[in-house]
């Protein structure tokens, strides 16, 4: 009996040693390796909130290392904020890494306001002790201070200028009668719940230098290119004469809805803008009254959706979508109804010139990248005109006038996968280069000159 109890203890004694893994010793530091030498973060608003990212520290090693801290080079001071696998705190150990595994190191940035007009470098770092050897991270971030507007009622003529961003949460409404005028340069930083409602009157007029932008408040790389990051601009009924101008608005559930018009002049007047990728529509109205020239409008779930009649002029645009990781192209680029419906169909007059306007999109699964749907006797005028477009079946319902059929247009440069979406067509032979018609307009997007001959679509080949 005493020998088989000397056997199983003896056995159970070499399990034991050999099952336990013994801690690296300090001369096998070099087996630690971070995820990335220095964690980034994109500009970060001040009084904005964090923003979170996360670095990764390896244990190469097959055995356990165990580290004495983990702790910000600031300390409880830093903008940082450290969290160690689910532990928070500046300063956190000592902690085993087992062999062949690793940790999570969450770090997220806080910025407190300043004087500065630009943005400012926030820097400090991660320091991970092994003993007698020190290992580092370097924490980077750029900090931008702004104007907090957070539910803002605008009842007066008020003026915005370019010296700091405009930072948008819980909505912002322009009430009717009041203006909101937008100096060249300003920047417009939405909040995902914060939709902009305009009965009054909006003018935003930038230069080719000094654009305007309105987009979401999110610039970290997982977000900053994300559609439907933010609701969009909405003009609804009561609101009138409103005007944009080198304005870019971009990654917007709805970018543009205009409601009803409400007077003679049109609505809205978009002149040399860019509206892309936006989830639903890039420019959506409902018996309004638009005008658009020199514009981009692209890769959007449907750039152009015209419903319940209106009078709309589209000279010199383009209108193109190519999918995208986030957003397929499934849909027409242009939709022009003189129709809604609610218990019954109900149709409104339409009016409606398209010229030199490219409407474009990626072979696949849309045939007819122009739609017309006319119902009812309401009047109907619509008419296209030296423009270019991808269509299987013959447009029915429109005047037709000198326009290009299923030529693509040689876009500069296309490539979903990095993405690059380049619209200008001065590389190569486009057909659309002098097949415009002569309309008024003596410059393009980038501003500059069109000739006699003008081209197809919102950029002059130079």
């Amino acid at each position: 009996m005493k020998q088989l109890l000397f056997t199983i203890t003896t056995v159970l004694t070499v399990y034991f040693f050999n099952s336990c893994e013994p801690l690296a010793p300090v001369d096998e530091a070099y087996v630690l390796e971070f995820s990335t030498d220095t964690l980034r973060f994109d500009t970060v608003f001040t009084s904005a909130g964090s923003v979170t990212q996360t670095l990764k520290l390896f244990n190469r090693s097959p055995r356990t290392v165990r580290l004495t801290s983990i702790a910000l080079g600031g300390g409880a001071t830093s903008s940082f904020r450290l969290n160690t696998n689910g532990t928070p705190g500046s300063s956190t150990g000592p902690i085993d890494i087992p062999g062949k595994d690793s940790i999570y190191l969450f770090v997220s940035v806080n910025i407190n306001p300043t004087s500065s007009a630009s943005p400012f470098l926030i820097a400090d770092s991660i320091r991970v002790q092994h003993g007698q050897i020190t290992r580092y991270a370097q924490l980077r971030a750029y900090g931008q201070n702004a104007v907090y507007l957070r539910g803002q009622r605008i009842r007066t003529n008020t003026t915005w200028t370019s010296a700091l961003p405009y930072v948008i949460e819980n909505g912002l409404l322009v009430e009717e009668n009041a203006t909101l005028t937008l100096q060249p340069g300003t920047r417009v930083y939405v909040n995902a719940a914060s939709p902009l409602f305009i009965d009054g009157t909006l003018i935003a007029e930038g230069t080719k230098t000094d654009s305007i932008t309105f987009q979401g408040d999110r610039l970290d790389k997982d977000y900053r290119a994300l559609p439907g990051s933010w609701p969009g601009i909405y003009f609804r009924n009561a609101s009138s004469n409103n005007r944009l101008r080198f304005v870019y608005l971009r990654h917007a559930y709805q970018g543009i809805v205009a409601g009803k018009n409400s007077g003679n002049a049109p609505k809205l007047t978009i002149d040399q803008c860019v509206i892309e990728n936006c989830f639903e529509t890039g420019i959506a109205a409902t018996g309004s009254s638009i005008r658009m020239n020199n514009t981009l409008v692209s890769n959007c779930g449907i750039n152009i959706l015209f419903t319940a009649g209106g009078q709309y002029e589209l000279n010199h645009c383009t209108i193109a979508s190519f999918s995208s990781l986030y957003l397929p192209h499934k849909k027409p680029v242009l939709y022009l109804a003189n129709w809604d419906s609610t218990t019954q169909l109900n149709s409104y007059p339409l009016q409606a010139l398209i010229r030199n306007t490219i409407c474009w999109g990626d072979e696949g699964a849309v045939d007819d990248e122009i739609v017309l749907s006319r119902r009812g006797s309401a009047s109907w005028s619509t008419a296209i005109t030296h423009s270019l477009y991808r269509a299987k079946n013959t447009l029915t319902n429109a005047t037709l006038t000198l326009n290009l059929l299923n030529q693509p247009p040689l876009f500069d440069s296309i490539d979903t996968r990095i993405p690059i979406y380049d619209f200008r067509i001065t590389k190569g032979r486009s057909p659309a280069i002098n097949k415009g018609t002569p309309s008024g307009l003596t410059l393009d997007l980038d501003n500059r000159p069109r000739d006699g001959q003008p081209d197809i679509g919102c950029f002059e080949k130079q």
